[in-house]
């Protein structure tokens, strides 16, 4: 068992060490994955002007806390099985004394713990912005949310994983995780594309705290705001998940 944590701690410190090589990379990805700030813009301003259940500063928070779960729940792991097995990549791994998919593991969450400063940076520069949406979570809170965000990203995790292991057999397995995720979406409703809308009012489905896609936003959200015949407006990046895998 210590051998096996020894092979554990050497193989992160190396993927650690990758990642920090590609510094500029992790920038863009964090920048990349900030469309939910861009969405809270907007929503706030919506909430100034309009007649929501939510106000401007909840839909500051909301959206900052989508951001951050995006942030560590992304999933790219069957692109990179793809490529080992289809290039023969994988071969040489099978041979070692470690299961390969550690090696995925720790990819992923040593690309977190490198993307992490980044992150953190954005953050402050968020609050410096929005001074009022500054909170201290208690530490209920803050475990119980790194707990989700945690099985959240082992649930996509293995999700994807097995999935990928479809590749020994499908050449092209990622085409099946869009067509999977895409089924995921069709019964959630939206495209992956959004930053997550929250919906206050969704009759009898208990989703009224949850940031789910942006198709909720059919359910009506209060009265009419600003003319909209009382539900979100239905048009380009509103229609999506909080979380993108």
């Amino acid at each position: 068992m210590n051998a096996f944590f020894r092979k554990l701690g050497a193989l992160f410190s190396a993927y650690y060490a990758y990642m920090l090589e590609y510094r500029a990379e992790l920038i863009l990805w964090v920048l990349a994955g900030s469309l939910p700030l861009i969405m809270m813009g907007v929503w706030s301003e919506a909430a100034r002007s309009g007649d929501f259940s939510l106000s401007a500063l909840e839909f500051i928070r909301y959206f900052l806390a989508v951001f951050l779960v995006r942030q560590f729940t992304i999933v790219w792991v069957i692109w990179d099985f793809e490529r080992e097995v289809v290039e023969g990549k994988l071969s040489p791994r099978l041979l070692q004394p470690l299961d390969p998919a550690w090696h995925h593991v720790a990819s992923h969450l040593m690309e977190r713990l490198a993307r992490l400063p980044f992150t953190l940076v954005l953050i402050a520069l968020f609050f410096v912005l929005y001074p009022p949406a500054f909170w201290i979570p208690s530490w209920a809170q803050a475990g119980l949310g790194s707990l989700a965000i945690l099985l959240a990203f082992a649930l996509r995790f293995l999700m994807q994983y097995t999935l990928a292991l479809l590749a020994f057999w499908v050449e092209r397995v990622t085409a099946l995780e869009q067509f999977h995720f895409f089924g995921v979406l069709v019964f959630l409703g939206g495209d992956r594309s959004s930053g997550g809308v929250p919906t206050t009012r969704a009759p009898g489905l208990g989703l009224d705290t949850l940031p789910l896609p942006g198709a909720l936003s059919r359910q009506p959200l209060g009265r009419d705001p600003g003319g909209y015949s009382g539900r979100l407006w239905h048009g380009p990046g509103l229609d999506g998940p909080a979380l993108a895998g």
